[in-house]
């Protein structure tokens, strides 16, 4: 039987998009089933990790200093581009919309390429990806029908299933984005991907 691999992202992160960028051939290097799992890290922040926003208040210069080195160290192995939160016109940016609708793209078996489209844009092209007209171009680059993906996102039922997945890592002991299970184990973060696949080589 095939591992589980649950990914839970919003892609208002930009380790997010690292861990993004490397999961499907994690997921595929060992024969596992990927599961999706769009989520709003803004309410899991409000609800188990407020110190996330203390952090922000309060930096420690010499470890966000290091923070931006490292980021950048990440997305050159990666080759992506990724710019830094500082040189984000709107960070933390309100990625409701955009996560919402994940589950449309899903629907039309294009989910990945979707978020991929919705990382790029914002975290390489400084973006706002809550404003409708970039939702709209990144709609009609995945080839999605753009009255049904902003019919949908409006609905109650669409609003669910964002706070379901969102209430669901919380109440499996998630505290933030990427956060990934395999068969059941959490990992946190990019930088656990060696682990995760240290899990999936284990469970093969």
């Amino acid at each position: 039987m095939a591992a589980k691999l649950e990914f839970f992202y919003d892609c208002s992160s930009p380790w997010t998009y690292l861990a993004f960028s490397r999961i499907e051939e994690v997921a595929a290097r060992h024969g596992a089933d990927l599961i999706w799992k769009p989520i709003l890290v803004g309410g899991v922040f409000n609800a188990v990790n407020p110190s996330v926003y203390e952090a922000r208040k309060a930096a420690v210069k010499p470890k966000a200093r290091y923070a931006k080195k490292d980021l950048r160290d990440w997305a050159h192995l990666y080759g992506l581009k990724i710019l830094d939160p500082t040189e984000i016109k709107v960070f933390p940016v309100n990625s409701v919309k955009a996560m919402r609708g994940a589950f449309v793209a899903a629907e039309h078996g294009k989910i990945a390429e979707y978020s991929r489209r919705v990382f790029e844009r914002y975290w390489g092209d400084n973006l706002d990806i809550s404003q409708d007209d970039v939702l709209r171009a990144i709609v009609r680059e995945t080839g999605l029908d753009e009255a049904e993906y902003f019919a949908k996102i409006a609905t109650q039922e669409y609003k669910d299933k964002l706070r379901a997945n969102t209430d669901e890592v919380m109440e499996r002991g998630g505290f933030g984005s990427p956060t990934i299970f395999v068969d059941g184990e959490m990992f946190f973060g990019n930088d656990r991907l060696p682990l995760v696949e240290h899990a999936l080589l284990h469970r093969a």
